[in-house]
């Protein structure tokens, strides 16, 4: 299994009102393939931040308003922001939330809101921006931005809710993240059933959790796997659901390991 750690944050600032300022550590997580040449900070001839697929990189300080810029620019040149590759395009990743769709084309088109319109009218002054990211704005030293590759080179940002004080230190969280509904049944005893982008904290036993994963297609239920993810009590465990068939996921033969895909993050004390 591979390592990433998303809580998908369930609340957006309001645009247009004053946003408050932040601090906190960010982490940059490609939903893809790697994305070179990131940065945070307008201007810079060259990003020096790769957001990696499905994983951590090199954690980024950063200080200003909740609502985060985030640049592209890898050769310099500020206007070359590049599309995404097919196999991006191709990827089932479903967005969370209507306004965070990618907009049809054509007669369909739907106007955008949000951050999405927001993104589009900072992007005609500088075109080298690439995402706005609603981080949140009270209690938090830790967040992780995952990256989708939305339209016109652009990426819609996810935010996810690190900090500490929201999963201790041998617990694990599992998440949601794929467009279906799922259930899962842990250690033998506590069964629940998730809608897309729910959460909850599993009970733990001996430094493990044993479960068992189904997901549901129609009025129909199919099991996918039953399996043990070791929780040990020095780490921040985080198990996420989710659907996706980029490569990151597939055999060396092109075989994916099965409907759905599971991701899990361990993250050791962070320090103050």
């Amino acid at each position: 299994m591979r390592t990433l750690l998303l809580i998908i944050a369930l609340a957006t600032p309001r645009l247009g009102a004053q946003e408050p300022s932040v601090s906190m550590k960010i982490d940059l997580v490609a939903w893809g393939d790697n994305i070179t040449g990131l940065s945070l900070k307008a201007g810079q001839s060259k990003g020096d931040v790769t957001a990696m697929a499905f994983r951590y990189s090199t954690p980024v300080p950063y200080s200003g308003p909740a609502i985060m810029e985030i640049y592209k620019s890898g050769d310099g040149n500020a206007a070359a922001v590049p599309a995404p590759s097919a196999e991006d395009l191709g990827h089932e990743l479903k967005p969370l939330t209507a306004e965070e769709a990618s907009p049809a084309s054509g007669a369909d088109a739907k106007p955008k809101q949000g951050l999405a319109l927001e993104l589009e009218k900072r992007r005609e002054k500088n075109p080298s921006l690439v995402a706005l990211a609603a981080l949140p704005a009270y209690g938090c030293r830790r967040a992780t931005v995952l990256l989708a590759p939305a339209d016109g080179g652009t990426f819609t940002a996810y935010v996810i809710d690190d900090d500490p004080s929201k999963l201790p230190l041998g617990q694990i969280r599992v998440h949601n993240l794929s467009p279906i509904k799922i259930a899962v049944r842990c250690n033998g005893t506590l069964n629940k059933e998730l809608n897309t982008r729910d959460t909850f904290v599993a009970p733990v036993k001996n430094q493990q959790l044993i479960y068992e994963l189904a997901y549901q297609t129609g009025e129909e239920w199919q099991m996918q796997e039953n399996n043990i993810i070791p929780v040990r009590e020095t780490e921040q465990t985080q198990m996420i659901i989710l659907k996706s068939i980029n490569r990151f996921f597939l055999s060396t033969d092109g075989a994916s390991g099965g409907f759905l895909q599971i991701v899990t993050l361990r993250r050791g004390p962070t320090p103050p």
